[in-house]
């Protein structure tokens, strides 16, 4: 990879608990394995979370058959005859967004239109699903952005916010909307509702649309707007294509952003199952992703391991808490086989592609870890004989009080 001029290399001021207002005490949901630790969640009297609260209504209250009703008048009120795209959907050739365009046009009678934004670099698997996705009929446009300007926002990202992803999150969420506004397209169809199905903000959980104004920067840009990077020295001007309508001009347009997951019950594991036989799909031929047990998901970026790993340095929550709070709530596995996985998996060094990370951002192996080390909340971490340890992981104590103590 050629090399650029970097800005120097400084680190902030950062108190990680304070930021993302992480309680002092660690506790975990009587029902899955994730803790009060991630961000915007939430927890009743029974130490039960709100992504298994969710779960639980999905399973006894939500009348699906009604769901798929409302779908097909959404549908119904959108569909074009003339041949012109009717919506947009967020691509990136993986499973969820394979599933959501291939059920549009196929079982609706819609013409979608995918839009992707590019992957900082992609994997061998992540370019061969997108061009599996096109050849089973589907329409694609994919936007990648200037490459010099893109990694010196992954470096800033990764020191300032401790998640080198955030600039590939503002294309992620952002270029459909430009997209939608340029083609004339009211209709924007994403996948699930990542907040409830994964516990977080859960005002919009029984909605099938979203806020395109606050959630965007509350629940996925962590506060800062595209603009914002001005004042770590990226040009204006390089900032428009990582910066999607305004509120007023998607109002104006008309322009609605829905879940699939609101009208279909969204369960990851059959989605998988459906892609393999209809959008040519592969999982992961490494046989599963570093970090966790799984296999299908997440897999088009070289980075992709570096977003988790922060999650699980800031949080204590990896990539398999992730997945195996999901499988618990599905019914797949149980809280005690979801234990038993993330004391397995959980914080699971992305070896794989480390010197590409490194290539990429222009860092060293001691800035990198510096950089780590920065975003270790002091009441979840502890360093024991020069090793860095989790004060509190997950015990196989069905309480939220307890926790094991390392």
């Amino acid at each position: 990879m050629d090399r650029i001029d970097f800005p120097a290399f400084t680190t902030p001021q950062i108190n990680v608990q304070k930021k993302y207002s992480l309680p002092s005490k660690v506790g975990f949901c009587t029902r899955c394995v994730i803790s009060n630790q991630r961000p915007r969640i939430s927890f009743d009297a029974d130490g039960v979370c709100s992504a298994c609260r969710y779960a639980e209504w999905k399973r006894t209250r939500i009348d699906w058959e009604a769901r798929a009703k409302e779908l097909e008048a959404l549908c119904d009120k959108h569909r074009r005859s003339d041949g012109r795209f009717d919506v947009i959907v967020p691509c990136s050739g993986g499973k969820d967004s394979g599933y959501v365009s291939h059920l549009l046009k196929n079982k609706y009678g819609m013409h979608p239109l995918t839009v992707t934004w590019a992957p900082h670099w992609y994997t061998d698997i992540g370019r061969d699903n997108l061009h599996e996705l096109v050849h089973h009929g589907l329409d694609n446009i994919c936007m990648t952005p200037n490459g010099v300007v893109h990694r010196i926002m992954t470096r800033l990202a990764f020191i300032n916010l401790g998640d080198p992803f955030q600039p590939f999150i503002y294309g992620q969420k952002n270029f459909p909307l430009q997209m939608a506004s340029s083609f004339g397209i009211p209709l924007v169809m994403f996948g699930e509702n990542g907040e409830a199905e994964y516990g977080g903000d859960m005002k919009n959980a029984l909605r099938p649309c979203h806020d395109t104004d606050g959630d965007m920067m509350k629940h996925f840009f962590s506060g800062v707007a595209p603009s914002e990077w001005v004042k770590h020295g990226i040009d204006e001007k390089d900032l428009h294509v990582y910066a999607g309508p305004s509120h007023e001009q998607i109002r104006n347009l008309g322009i609605e952003c829905h879940y699939m997951g609101y009208y279909q019950k969204w369960i990851p594991q059959e989605i998988y199952y459906y892609c393999t036989e209809h959008t040519g799909f592969q999982a992961n031929p490494d046989g599963r992703s570093e970090g966790t047990y799984s296999k299908y998901a997440s897999l088009d970026d070289r980075l992709d391991g570096f977003h988790y790993y922060l999650a699980y340095v800031k949080f204590g929550l990896g990539r398999c808490t992730s997945d195996a709070a999901h499988e618990i709530r599905d019914g797949h596995i149980t809280r005690e086989e979801g234990i038993v996985l993330v004391r397995q998996f959980d914080g699971e060094f992305p070896k794989k592609h480390y010197q590409d990370f490194l290539a990429y951002t222009g860092l060293d192996e001691n800035q990198f870890n510096q950089v780590i080390d920065l975003w270790r909340a002091p009441h979840l971490w502890s360093k024991v004989k020069g090793q860095w340890l989790l004060n509190t992981v997950i015990s196989d104590e069905p309480a939220f009080k307890v926790a094991a103590s390392m």
